[in-house]
This record gives C-alpha cells, sequence and structure tokens, in this order.
C-alpha cells in the first residue's frame, strides 16, 4: 500500500489527508501541538466553563466548501448554526446596518443606494454555488462558468475605495462595503480588495456567516472523524523538525507556510525555489482578545444582537486609515475591530446566563504594541458599558498566535498577504508542487489562500496523486 505523511494538522492538512485516504494511501498526520486543528481549534481559554475559539470563528467559505460539502461531516458531530443575522455594522447615531440573509431587506436600510446594493449582489447571490466553486479554485483555471468568473473578476480586481466610493453615494452603504473588504488585510486602495467585499457579501446572502456548534473544535474533529474512517491517523506532540527525520514515503504533503518550509527542507531546494520562498510577503498580524462575559453585550442598537458578528468602524475614511496603517507598520487610536458573539447562539460556549466574545482588529506583522484598550473603547463607543460586563479576557498579541499556530507568521491569519503577484504565485507559480520529488504545499499559502474551507489541501492533494500517477485526477 502506498504511504503519505502530512506535516500539519489545520483543516488544509486534513482535508488533503482524506483525498489520499480515499485514493488508497496509509495516511499518517504529524502534528506538533498537543490537538489538531490548526486555526481551528477551541478551549476554555479565560474561565472554566467558557469555551472560546483559539483561531477562527465565522465560516462563510467553510459551510460554502465544495468539498466539506462533499463529506459527511454531519455524521461526525459538526453542526452549522445560522445566527438570525450574518452581520451587524453600529453606527455612531446609535443605528446600526443589518445585513440580513434576505438581499431586498438588506437593500432597503441603504436609501437612496439600495438599488445600487441589490443590483451589485444580486447575480452573485443567485449563481452563488457555481461562483464560489470557481473562486475556491487556482487563480489560473479554465474556468467552467467563463462569463459568471469574469464578470466578478473584472470588479473584483479593481481597489475597493475607488469601487465603493463610485458605486454608492451615502455612508452607510460605503462603510458597511468598507468593513467588508477590511477582511483582505490589504489597503483599501490596493487592486483586488473589492473581491473580499463581494465574496463575503454576497456569502450573507446565499449562505450566512454560520458558527459551529461547540466551537471550531468541532469542524477539526469532523474532518478528523472522515479521515479515521477511512484508516488515517493523527500524531500530536509529534513535531517535524526536518523532512530528513520523516520515514521514506510516496508523498509528503506540508500543511505549512514558506517560512516554515524553508526550515524544513534545509539545503534540498534549489537557489532560485529558496530564493523564491524568502521573498515571499506575510501580511499584518491580527491582535486578538476573548472575554468571558457576566452578560450580553450591551449595545446601543440594540438590534446587533441579532447578529453573529459585528463589524465596528465608524465610516469609510476610518476603517480605510486602520487598515493603511497597519500595512505601512503604524497603529491607530481606533482600529477596525471585527467581533464575534456566539454564545447568543450557541449555549454551550458558556455557563448559563453567562456570554463569550472574540474580536480582533489589524497590526502590523509582528507588531508588540498593545491595542487592548483601543479595541474595547472601540466596543465601549457602539456599546457602553461593555468594560463593566468583563469577568475575563485572553489577549493573544501576533507572536502570541504564532506561538500556538506556527503558520499565524507574526499574526498573518491568511497564510501571506494577498498583493497581485501573491494572488497569482502563491507561494510561487509551482503553487502546490516543489522541487523535491514527492513533497507538496498544501497550506493556506497556496490557492485558493486562506480560510477554513479546504480547498488549499483538496488541490494540492489532487495535484500530487496527479504528478505520481501521470494521469489526470
Amino acid at each position: 500500500m502506498s504511504a503519505a505523511t502530512i506535516v500539519g494538522s489545520g483543516p488544509n492538512g486534513l482535508s488533503a489527508a482524506i483525498i489520499l485516504a480515499e485514493a488508497g494511501f496509509e495516511v499518517e498526520v504529524r502534528e506538533a501541538q498537543s490537538t489538531y486543528g490548526g486555526g481551528a481549534r477551541s478551549g476554555e481559554l479565560t474561565l472554566p466553563g467558557f469555551l472560546h475559539d483559539l483561531g477562527s470563528a465565522v465560516y462563510p467559505l467553510g459551510v460554502s466548501s465544495p468539498f466539506f460539502s462533499s463529506l459527511p461531516l454531519d455524521k461526525h458531530g459538526l453542526r452549522w448554526i445560522q445566527p438570525p443575522v450574518p452581520l451587524a455594522h453600529p453606527f455612531d447615531d446609535g443605528g446600526a446596518v443589518l445585513v440580513e440573509r434576505d438581499l431586498s431587506a438588506t437593500a432597503r436600510q441603504f436609501g437612496s443606494d439600495r438599488q445600487a446594493y441589490f443590483d451589485l449582489f444580486d447575480p452573485l447571490v443567485r449563481h452563488w454555488q457555481p461562483l464560489v466553486a470557481e473562486l475556491l479554485r487556482p487563480v489560473i483555471h479554465l474556468p467552467r462558468r467563463p462569463f459568471l468568473f469574469a464578470a466578478f473578476g473584472l470588479d473584483a480586481i479593481q481597489p475597493a475605495h475607488s469601487f465603493i466610493t463610485r458605486k454608492f453615494r451615502e455612508a452607510r452603504a460605503q462603510t458597511v462595503l468598507a468593513g467588508l473588504a477590511a477582511h483582505s488585510i490589504l489597503p483599501l486602495k490596493y487592486p483586488l480588495t473589492t473581491a473580499f467585499p463581494l465574496m463575503f457579501g454576497a456569502a450573507a446572502h446565499a449562505a450566512g456567516w454560520p458558527i459551529a456548534a461547540g466551537g471550531a473544535q468541532s469542524i477539526s474533529n469532523a474532518l478528523a472523524g472522515v479521515l479515521t474512517s477511512l484508516g488515517g491517523r493523527i500524531l500530536t506532540n509529534s513535531p517535524v523538525d526536518s523532512l530528513d527525520a520523516l520515514p521514506t514515503r510516496d508523498l509528503i504533503l506540508c500543511d505549512v507556510t514558506p517560512r516554515q518550509f524553508l526550515s524544513l527542507a534545509g539545503d534540498r531546494l534549489t537557489d532560485s525555489y529558496r530564493d523564491s520562498l524568502k521573498g515571499y510577503r506575510y501580511g499584518p498580524g491580527a491582535y486578538k482578545v476573548d472575554w468571558a462575559l457576566s452578560q450580553p453585550i450591551p449595545w446601543r442598537a440594540v438590534e446587533c444582537a441579532r447578529a453573529g458578528t459585528v463589524h465596528l468602524g465608524g465610516s469609510l475614511e476610518e476603517i480605510t486609515a486602520s487598515e493603511s496603517a497597519a500595512w505601512r507598520g503604524e497603529h491607530v487610536d481606533k482600529p477596525f475591530v471585527l467581533l464575534s458573539q456566539p454564545s447568543l447562539f450557541d449555549p454551550s460556549r458558556a455557563p448559563q446566563g453567562k456570554h463569550t466574545a472574540w474580536a480582533y482588529c489589524h497590526v502590523p506583522n509582528g507588531s508588540t504594541v498593545s491595542m487592548l484598550s483601543r479595541i474595547e473603547s472601540q466596543i465601549e463607543r457602539f456599546a457602553p458599558g461593555f468594560r463593566d460586563c468583563v469577568l475575563a479576557r485572553k489577549v493573544y498579541a501576533p507572536a502570541d498566535l504564532e506561538a500556538v499556530n506556527a503558520n499565524l507568521v507574526g499574526g498573518d491569519v491568511n497564510g501571506g498577504a494577498f498583493t497581485i503577484k501573491q494572488f497569482v504565485a502563491r507561494p510561487t507559480l509551482r503553487r502546490y508542487s516543489t522541487p523535491l520529488p514527492r513533497v507538496y504545499l498544501c497550506s493556506s499559502s497556496t490557492p485558493p489562500g486562506g480560510a477554513v474551507h479546504g480547498m488549499c489541501g483538496y488541490f494540492a492533494a489532487l495535484a500530487a496523486l496527479h504528478h505520481r500517477d501521470r494521469r489526470p485526477v
């Protein structure tokens, strides 16, 4: 029987392992940490009984993933919880925009921009499943829906700031779209940033922004359940420091970013490939805080309590300034904050009557500046009295995030910046393959990139099988 080793047990590593196990390989996953799952893990980070997500928390692309949808994850314990409202964006005047599942209901909140909003998202929502299947593929591919893919791409490649101000006249629509664009973790005046509001906005209407019942670990547990049902095994507390230390395998797939792969491969790489990996650029980092709360967040706009995710940024220009500063190596007093409040919809996250919250802002890669007071001030701005609800908090600066997940280099949660160059060649033009025979990359540093969807591992495993057998898969 052919054998394969997967280095790293994040969603991409587990997805690659499943594909190889389905192809008849004897599969072993090696994980350095005591718990598998990479960025999809959960634990009691603050107080006993309060369950927090260590990395990711909300999964619009997880529920939309073509690969995840093909697996019996529900039979292995995964249950998606859809908050009544995917996203809320409060404003200083005490009001808020709710990005509802209903596209028309959302559009009506934008006044004179309502038709522009509806017209922008209606075709994306109506064709969401074929569209997401195109978007979660390597960028260089033969589209199955070429006109749909091209129409999306013509808008997506534009800088978000100019696209938003050209399409929308009123501040509310501009601000909501800017918050969605900030998921790019790029300055909003950079090319490609429009892809993010289009993708995440359409996902909110078409598929929702769900959380996983019982926390992010449930996703990893379900993937692990599928893998073990196919005969694969996962070894935790089993770090790999060098590829030379691994036994001979027909295939080795590495769920690691370029920096770790340089260390794993040592002097076995060609000079040109090594130089390409050394030049790979990581994006801004995340500064994350988890809270145990005595009560729900006291939003001034009470309707925010219906949303699983809340974006905190007062205007298009404020959000633009925040994201540009992180890219330049600077910190702002009013950072754009992304917040999740899962215990409102999943009572397993906290003791009865108590709650949890999770939030982060973008900071320069590897930043050592504390953003705790600035994040909490942004929450207080829209929810006066928030600090009075805090029972305990756990702070993760970029170095802390990297310590619990080596793929979060300098706190970068996307496995590398989504610049034009790294959008097309991620991490190099080789994509999944390396100069080493039978050795492949399968992390979020490969196409289609960050978020929990497993598609990097899926395509990496298919590429490995194709190269090994010299036949289409």
